[in-house]
C-alpha cells in the first residue's frame, strides 16, 4: 500500500502530512512555500509510494467555499497535470488552524514556538488526514 498525503495549502504556505504505508497513522511532513509544493510532491512521490491526495476544502461556516477555494482549486489543477495518476480528494478543513493552535497550547509549546504558522500548517495538515482517515474508518463499518 501506498501513503496517503494531506495538503493544507494556503496562499503562502502550504502544510503536508501523509500516512505510514499501512495507512493508519498521519505524521507531519513539513510546510512548504506554497510556489514550491507541486515540486515538493512530485519528489515526494518518487521517494515514495502515494495513493492518494487529500486536500483541505476551505469552507465557510454556511457551508459556501471561503475565498481561497480558488487558489486551492488552481493548485490541485496543477498537482492533477503534474502527477495524473494519484488520485485527490477534499476534506473539510473549517477549524484545523483553531484546533492545531489547541494543541500547541495543550502540547506545553512555549509562546514563540506556537507562533511559527508553518508549524500550524503542517499540523492543520495532520488534522486533515486524521479526520480523513477517521471518515474512511467509519464508512467501512
Amino acid at each position: 500500500m501506498g501513503r496517503i498525503v494531506a495538503i493544507d495549502y494556503g496562499r503562502k504556505r502550504t502544510g503536508l502530512a501523509a500516512t505510514d504505508t499501512l495507512q493508519l497513522i498521519a505524521n507531519g511532513l513539513t510546510t512548504v512555500p506554497s510556489s514550491k509544493a507541486v515540486d515538493y510532491l512530485i519528489d515526494y512521490a518518487t521517494r515514495e509510494p502515494v495513493d492518494l491526495f487529500v486536500v483541505g476544502y476551505p469552507r465557510q461556516m454556511n457551508n459556501e467555499p471561503s475565498d481561497n477555494w480558488k487558489y486551492v482549486e488552481s493548485f490541485v489543477k496543477h498537482l492533477h497535470h503534474k502527477l495524473p495518476d494519484i488520485q485527490t480528494v477534499y476534506c473539510d478543513e473549517r477549524f484545523t488552524s483553531v484546533i492545531a493552535h489547541r494543541i500547541m497550547i495543550d502540547g506545553g509549546l512555549k509562546k514563540k514556538k506556537r507562533q511559527d504558522k508553518g508549524l500550524v500548517d503542517e499540523i492543520s495538515a495532520v488534522l486533515i488526514l486524521q479526520s480523513y482517515l477517521e471518515s474512511m474508518k467509519y464508512n467501512k463499518t
